[in-house]
């Protein structure tokens, strides 16, 4: 079974150009928030609806990537958890004040447009994504940005 490191050492070696870096920098969030607001809008059944957050297609995909994240690394999965807990905040609130539609076209638009910056960035790159070799690099994707973040605050993962 392949360490975290393992992972994060294959993603990187599709991710040296400082173009692509920086695109996935911003794209990477912006595609896992993008996920959740389009999981997030899926109907679901009023009765598992709570007062402060909705029990939903989201929250129950962000529990089991949340488990897959503790199994690779406890550390990085604390700190995906708190992104994905901004996510579903922030779903929730446009969710609450606009509707479950306007969240579903949001991200819907946004991902499509990461998703192009993405390409854009591994054409410079000169390297398919990684995600083509192993759709698990979709979920390393989220935690290699996590593991900078870590690296500048001194957290080990």
């Amino acid at each position: 079974m392949k360490t975290i490191q393992n992972w994060l050492d294959e993603y990187a070696e599709s991710h040296q150009n400082p173009t692509n870096k920086k695109v996935h920098f911003v794209c990477v969030p912006l595609i896992f928030f993008t996920v959740v607001g389009l999981l997030y809008s899926i109907p679901f059944p009023q009765i598992l609806q709570t007062k402060f957050l909705e029990i939903n297609v989201a929250t129950i995909a962000l529990i089991l990537v949340t488990l897959y994240y503790a199994r690779l690394s406890f550390s990085l999965a604390v700190g995906m958890f708190f992104y994905a807990l901004v996510c579903l905040f922030i779903c929730h609130y446009i969710s609450v004040n606009y509707s479950k539609g306007v969240l579903a076209l949001v991200s819907f638009i946004l991902f499509a447009i990461a998703w192009v910056f993405q390409f854009w960035g591994h054409k410079i790159e000169g390297k398919k994504p990684s995600f083509l070799k192993d759709l698990q690099f979709l979920l390393i994707g989220p935690a290699w940005i996590m593991s900078f973040i870590y690296k500048r605050l001194g957290i080990s993962y």
